[in-house]
């Protein structure tokens, strides 16, 4: 898994023999600067696009496939036991409302290179069937995490936030609440030279801009109901340079980025969560220690803490999803809830390359 906050890789080997997913190795392979910089700049039309496109799909395999040899030798296991790889890819367009997604990371090459067949272009057969593609997470959230009694609230914050609701008394829903990290941290990295505020801490030596906040949060995705995803295509630097005056105090700024994903986080637990009991956070989000207490703050009534109180690795439960994600599409087993992404009805995700 390499997501909207564009750091790195997160892999992960799954036993999936059994209810419970065993996790057996992870690795993590950061990206280098350079490639981070092209992956941002390829979500903006651009010169010689398809061509650098291309370029940096490749890379993107030759990346994937490198962080493979760490997890088989930690775990004693080769290649040949692999059944598949589930490869999520780099999503630089989507665009539900014209019926399109991109994630690149060339599958044909990975599957070349590793020798074991790979499982990716999980979100387009939601999109044909009118979903929004995303999130798919929940799916696996679902499987994994629900509670017969008690209402529990998974929430994933990486570049954007996404909710996944899990209450014993209706089916499964969830969607993308906003922008999770990847304001805060593209902020954080322009002021500070830093990818990202560690714990929060310069934004919580900031203060938030009323008016800046709500002229934030009068972003009309805020108030479309679910089922709703969103990303880079519209939550970016360029949408927030739109709303600053330029003389404001980065430190504002930032806290006040941070009180938006809080806000934006808080507002869709109480309107489409109504009555949860625990909220459990993941993703890179879950270690801003001042972003967690204003949640708390804002959500008296739950119980906040992360997924690691429930057995789960918050940090790689993305990429554990994906693996189980790809089982499904091996098994011919739908992947995606119609109710979380709108699609008329279960569908199969996936294209498969045979290694």
């Amino acid at each position: 898994m390499s997501g909207t906050s564009l750091d790195g890789v997160d892999a992960v080997l799954v036993d999936l023999s059994s209810d419970t997913p065993l996790l057996l190795a992870q690795h993590y392979l950061p990206f280098a600067d350079e490639l981070r910089a092209e992956l941002l700049a390829l979500h903006l039309p651009s010169d010689n696009e398809l061509h650098r496109c291309q370029l940096a799909s490749n890379q993107l395999a030759r990346l994937y496939a490198f962080s493979i040899p760490p997890l088989l030798a930690h775990s004693g296991i080769t290649s040949q036991q692999i059944r598949a790889i589930g490869c999520h890819g780099q999503t630089i367009r989507h665009r539900p409302e014209s019926a399109y997604t991109l994630q690149i990371g060339n599958a044909s090459l990975l599957a070349e290179l590793s020798g074991i067949s790979v499982v990716n272009d999980f979100r387009s057969r939601d999109i044909a069937a009118g979903g929004q593609g995303a999130p798919l997470v929940p799916a696996f959230h679902d499987r994994l995490l629900r509670h017969p009694e008690v209402h529990r609230v998974i929430l994933n914050i990486g570049g954007i936030s996404n909710v996944t609701d899990l209450s014993p008394l209706s089916p499964t829903s969830g969607f993308d609440c906003g922008p999770g990290n990847l304001l805060m941290d593209a902020w954080c990295l322009q002021h500070q030279g830093k990818p990202y505020d560690a714990n929060g801490t310069w934004a919580a030596s900031g203060l938030v801009l009323p008016n800046l906040l709500i002229k934030m949060l009068s972003e009309p995705y805020f108030a479309e109901p679910p089922p709703k995803s969103s990303g880079r295509d519209l939550f970016n630097m360029g949408w927030l340079n739109v709303l600053l005056q330029g003389n404001e105090r980065p430190e504002d700024v930032q806290a006040t980025l941070l009180e938006l994903s809080c806000v934006s986080i808080a507002q869709s637990v109480m309107e489409y969560c109504s009555g949860a009991q625990e909220i459990y956070l993941c993703g890179g989000g879950a270690h801003n220690r001042t972003l967690m207490n204003r949640l708390q703050q804002l959500l008296p009534t739950a119980q906040i803490t992360t997924t690691e109180q429930l057995g789960v690795d918050g940090d790689y439960l993305e990429a554990i999803a994906f693996a189980w994600l790809a089982q499904q599409t091996i098994s011919g087993l739908p992947g995606n809830l119609p109710n979380v992404t709108g699609a008329r009805h279960n569908c199969i995700l996936g294209a498969i390359h045979q290694a």
